[in-house]
C-alpha cells in the first residue's frame, strides 16, 4: 500500500505513539493501529467529524481492552518487567511539543503502568496529545470532569516520580559511555564511582533469558552484579560487543554476545551520576529493536 493509499498515513504516528504509551509494547501497537485500521474500513463513516478523534477513540478503546489481559498476565511475569525498547522514536513521537511529548524513558513508561487504564489514557491524551477534553470523555465513555479528575490524579503521579533533574543528551551519553566501559574493564571502584548510593538495577529477562528476579537496590550490589556478569563472560571466552544506540529517545547501548543481541541497556540519572539502570535481556522484547 502507498502512503497516499494509506486513510492511516497523517495519523499513523500519533495512533502508535499513543497505542505504544498505553501499553508499553511497541510490537502490540502496531498490532492495535492495525487493529483500528480494519474497524475503520468496516465502520459507517458518515456522521465521523474528524477522522482523527475517531481513529484516537478506537485505539483508546482497543488498548483500554489489551491492559485488561495485559496486567492479568504481568502479575506472573517472570522477574521485574520492563516496557519494550524501540531504537528508532520517529514512529512513536507526536507532532506536539509538550514538555512529555518527546518522553519516552522507561521512567515515565513505568509511572505509566502504575496508573489505571483510565487515568494512563486521560493523561496521554489531553497533556501529551493535547487532545481536548471533550473526544478524551468521548473516547473513554465518561463525562468531562471525570476525565479532568483521572488527568489531574496521573498527573500528579507524573510529576512526584519523573526526576527533578534532567541530564542533557551530552551528559547522558557521557555517563552511559563511561558505564559501559566500567562494565568492559571489571572494574569495581570505576563502577561504584559512576553510581548513586541508592542506585538500582532492574533486568528483564521474562524466564526466557537469565536475569535477576528482583530489582537490585544499592551501588555495592549493583557493582558485585555487574562485576560477577563480567567474570562469567571472561571465564567463558564470550566476545562481548557494545553498540552505542538512541533507545526510546535518549542514549542507550545495544550489547551483543557472540555475535548475537543479548540485551540493551538503559540509565536514568541524577545527581550527575546514574540512578536507575534497565537491562532487557527477553528476547520477544527486542522487535522494536533496529540492529546497527
Amino acid at each position: 500500500m502507498t502512503p497516499s493509499a494509506d486513510p492511516l498515513g497523517p495519523y499513523r504516528a500519533r495512533l502508535l505513539g499513543l497505542a505504544y504509551r498505553m501499553l508499553g509494547s511497541f510490537a502490540d501497537a502496531e498490532d492495535v493501529v492495525q487493529d483500528a485500521y480494519l474497524r475503520f474500513a468496516r465502520a459507517d463513516r458518515d456522521g465521523v467529524r474528524s477522522t482523527e478523534a475517531f481513529l484516537v477513540r478506537i485505539v483508546t478503546r482497543l488498548c483500554l481492552d489489551r491492559l485488561k489481559s495485559a496486567r492479568a498476565r504481568r502479575e506472573t511475569y517472570v522477574g521485574p518487567w520492563l516496557p519494550e525498547p524501540v531504537t528508532e522514536v520517529e514512529p512513536v513521537t507526536p507532532e506536539t511539543a509538550r514538555e512529555l511529548a518527546d518522553d519516552l524513558s522507561f521512567a515515565l513508561m513505568l509511572t505509566l503502568e502504575r496508573l489505571t487504564g483510565p487515568e494512563r489514557a486521560a493523561f496521554l491524551l489531553h497533556d501529551v496529545f493535547e487532545t481536548p477534553y471533550a473526544e478524551v470523555a468521548e473516547a473513554l465513555g465518561k463525562s468531562e470532569a471525570a476525565c479532568r479528575q483521572l488527568a489531574a490524579r496521573a498527573r500528579k503521579a507524573v510529576r512526584r516520580e519523573r526526576p527533578l533533574q534532567q541530564a542533557d543528551a551530552q551528559e547522558h551519553a557521557a555517563l552511559l559511555g563511561g558505564f559501559m566501559e566500567a562494565i568492559a574493564s571489571g572494574d569495581p571502584a570505576r563502577l561504584r564511582h559512576l553510581l548513586t548510593d541508592d542506585a538500582v538495577a532492574l533486568s528483564d529477562g521474562g524466564g526466557v533469558k537469565p536475569a535477576a528476579l528482583n530489582p537490585i537496590f544499592g551501588a555495592d550490589k549493583v557493582v558485585r552484579f555487574f562485576v560477577g556478569l563480567h567474570r562469567k563472560a571472561a571465564a567463558q571466552e564470550m566476545k562481548t560487543r557494545f553498540a552505542p544506540v538512541a533507545i526510546n529517545g535518549a542514549p542507550g547501548c545495544l550489547v551483543f554476545i557472540d555475535g548475537d543481541l543479548d540485551q540493551t541497556i538503559t540509565i536514568d540519572i541524577c545527581d550527575h551520576r546514574i540512578r536507575t539502570i534497565y537491562i532487557v535481556r527477553n528476547p520477544d522484547k527486542h522487535k522494536g529493536v533496529r540492529l546497527h
